[in-house]
């Protein structure tokens, strides 16, 4: 079944009309979904595929820790942050912001159990939700 090609797209997806095409392969060929388009199994076998993941760098949070122990103003207590920030007052030194990080701890059908840090004295409380 050749079809005019409307686009010259890569061999992951249609040429004849961009749908992305189906990963399982029948009887040697892929067949679109959309347009019933056919291409042959042999087109991917020179496909490949690369992927970079790019961690946080380590020099910033060491930088950070530094001026912290050496007592830099302008340190924000905001940027010590181990995520999101709330305006909830801690229950030990009186903090009005706190981090939180929110876990999934029991079954699907209950609450998520959320976790707060002060961002000054560093108190931790969770809270079932």
């Amino acid at each position: 079944m050749a079809l005019a090609r409307a686009f010259n797209g890569e061999v992951h997806f249609c040429p004849s009309c961009g749908t992305l095409l189906p990963a399982l392969p029948v009887a040697g060929h892929v067949f679109c979904l959309a347009c019933r388009y056919e291409v042959r199994i042999e087109n991917f076998s020179a496909m490949t595929t690369e992927y970079t993941v790019a961690f946080n760098k380590r020099d910033a949070n060491e930088n950070r820790r530094k001026k912290k122990q050496q007592g830099d103003p302008d340190q924000d207590s905001d940027d010590e942050a181990d995520g999101p920030t709330v305006e909830r007052r801690c229950p030990k030194c009186g903090h009005e912001k706190m981090s939180y990080a929110a876990l999934q701890l029991r079954s699907a059908d209950e609450g998520q159990t959320v976790f707060f840090t002060c961002l000054k004295c560093k108190y931790k409380e969770s809270e079932n939700s």
